[in-house]
């Protein structure tokens, strides 16, 4: 049995998940790292995080294409909920929070983006996921703060662009739109100890649920399709296959 080949990056750190499972880790995933994953005899592939913006992200159809070959697949905390969400019905795994508000229609695509830095910083968060700013500000609420100003935080956040979205640009914008001060001090006090993060927690719920689905050394029942491979999908997988194969060789 191979190890499980995961996706991470910023949602949850390295050793973090290390701790948790022992398995194949690989960078946030592009279009064709799923597939190679497949090619690499990956039995078991867990989706956590994935890049959306700068480069091609992965696609359904490769998905789709590694479900047929009986590969289990599961998504969580970021693009790997939003995928799940979509894929479910064809046999992809979602786990967590995310997956289940993106399958009941309550969350739009882009709020688990953020901006994080390189392989060689542990992919470390340097703006903030939306659905993160969404579940501290509702922790807020819960703990008596922010009694007046949580809606007009939450809209401040929500308006701003993925990549601008920080705690401190956030109050610094509710300061300028002259939100309660108290208020706001009070949640500056309380934001290092009491900040929520669902992504986290929803990473590591799937390396959870992997590591006790092959403890239990079960199987997910596959989704009843019959794969297609369109152009575009055999295009890419051509692709990927060729520049593996490029690089066995030394080309």
């Amino acid at each position: 049995m191979s190890a499980p080949v995961i996706f991470l990056g910023p949602s949850l750190k390295l050793a973090d998940a290390k701790a948790i499972l022992d398995a194949d880790y690989r960078p946030p995933a592009q279009r064709g790292d799923v597939i190679r994953a497949v090619e690499d005899s990956a039995d078991v592939i867990g989706l956590v995080d994935g890049y959306t913006h700068l480069v091609p992200a992965v696609t359904h159809k490769e998905i789709l294409f590694t479900l047929s070959r009986g590969v289990q697949v599961y998504g969580a905390a970021s693009l790997g909920a939003l995928r799940a969400a979509e894929l479910a019905d064809y046999g992809m795994i979602g786990v967590g929070r995310i997956f289940r508000d993106y399958r009941a229609g309550k969350m739009t695509s882009d709020e688990v983006a953020l901006c994080h830095g390189p392989m060689e910083l542990g992919y470390c968060p340097v703006s903030e996921a939306l659905v993160n700013v969404r579940a501290t500000i509702a922790a807020a609420v819960a703990a008596g703060l922010l009694p007046s100003a949580a809606d007009a935080l939450l809209t401040i956040a929500r308006d701003m662009h993925f990549a601008a979205r920080t705690w401190p640009q956030v109050l610094a914008a509710a300061d300028r739109q002259n939100l309660p001060a108290d208020e706001l001090d009070a949640f500056r006090t309380w934001l290092p100890s009491g900040r929520a993060d669902p992504k986290r927690l929803d990473a590591i719920a799937l390396l959870e649920a992997i590591r006790n689905r092959r403890q239990d050394a079960g199987t997910h029942a596959a989704g009843h399709f019959e794969f297609r491979p369109t152009q575009a999908f055999s295009a890419l997988h051509r692709s990927v296959t060729l520049v593996d194969r490029h690089s066995a060789i030394g080309e």
